[in-house]
């Protein structure tokens, strides 16, 4: 096989409103709001980072100023961190901005992930590109993303982050029909978004918010937006026309402990799991979890 470039940019579309998570996200992004002491959306970058991605392109929105301010140099509360001698939240401070170099640009409208991805159409034409929404935490030995571009970087071709879901959820995700399986690497024939009813449903492969995208499926949904004034650009299309056009699209199962961040009660299972990792709490807040199943 031809030398297969690398993939050095993540783009996360972080524009939504983030309604399941009102009122708290009238003011703050969904993305922002914090597994124990870090936001959901560093616990991202930084799967990303160890994956192997070098620049973070976030494609923000209205009232996402903050994310852009994580980010960040904070001059002010560095000194303030220095003043009272708090080295070790100076580091960490410190660090965030060190983690990729960061890049942001904005959606002005809300016309689907697929609109939002090309605000930086420019940028990422030509190249592929890892893709990461803000709703999947994954506790893994191997990052979710590095799995995926392992099966990029044998095929070449753009990969899907996949799990298992059981009959009951299917119509929450978008499902995927399989060609071909070989352990947890599937060649995907069709892509159906939330299936109605099981029968409707070609597996039982749900897709999760982690991808690989070539420069094929980019340019798929450029061609879309030409004609598209209102209507919604979605990622899936991009995939479903690379398909038809007799592209390959290969998925990964992702093998690692998924928390889906973008409901409440995943949310609140993220909490649990990730402060009962914290050995500076752990025993003191396990004893408290055992109280309160005690009764």
């Amino acid at each position: 096989m031809k030398n297969i470039p690398k993939v050095k940019r993540a783009v996360f579309p972080v524009a939504g409103f983030g309604t399941r998570f009102l009122p708290a996200t009238k003011s703050q992004p969904k993305e922002m709001l914090p597994i124990v002491d870090k936001p959901v959306i560093h616990y991202l970058v930084e799967e990303a980072v160890a994956s192997g991605i070098e620049e973070i392109i976030i494609i923000t929105g209205r009232g996402k100023r903050s994310i852009e301010d994580y980010f960040d140099t904070s001059f002010e509360l560095e000194h303030n961190l220095v003043q009272k001698e708090k080295h070790e939240l100076l580091e960490a401070v410190m660090e965030i901005p060190k983690l990729a170099k960061f890049i942001y640009a904005r959606q002005p409208v809300p016309l689907g992930d697929g609109h939002a991805i090309l605000q930086v159409y420019e940028f990422l034409k030509g190249e592929p590109f890892a893709v990461m929404f803000g709703d999947d935490l994954v506790k893994s030995e191997v990052p979710a993303l590095r799995q995926l571009l392992d099966v990029y970087e044998q095929t070449g071709q753009s990969v899907i982050g996949l799990t298992e879901v059981p009959d009951s959820d299917l119509s929450q995700y978008g499902v995927v029909g399989v060609k071909e399986q070989e352990k947890s690497v599937v060649e995907i024939g069709e892509f159906v978004e939330k299936p109605k009813s099981k029968s409707e449903a070609p597996s039982n492969f749900g897709v999760i918010g982690k991808y690989v995208v070539t420069p094929d499926v980019l340019e798929s949904l450029y061609e879309q937006s030409k004609n598209s004034v209102e209507d919604e650009i979605r990622l899936a299309d991009g995939f479903r026309s690379a398909l038809s056009e007799g592209g390959r699209l290969f998925g990964k199962i992702i093998d690692g402990k998924r928390f889906d961040t973008g409901s409440k009660i995943g949310f609140m299972k993220a909490t649990v799991d990730y402060a009962l990792e914290r050995s500076e709490f752990s025993d003191e807040f396990r004893k408290y979890l055992a109280e309160i199943i005690k009764g």
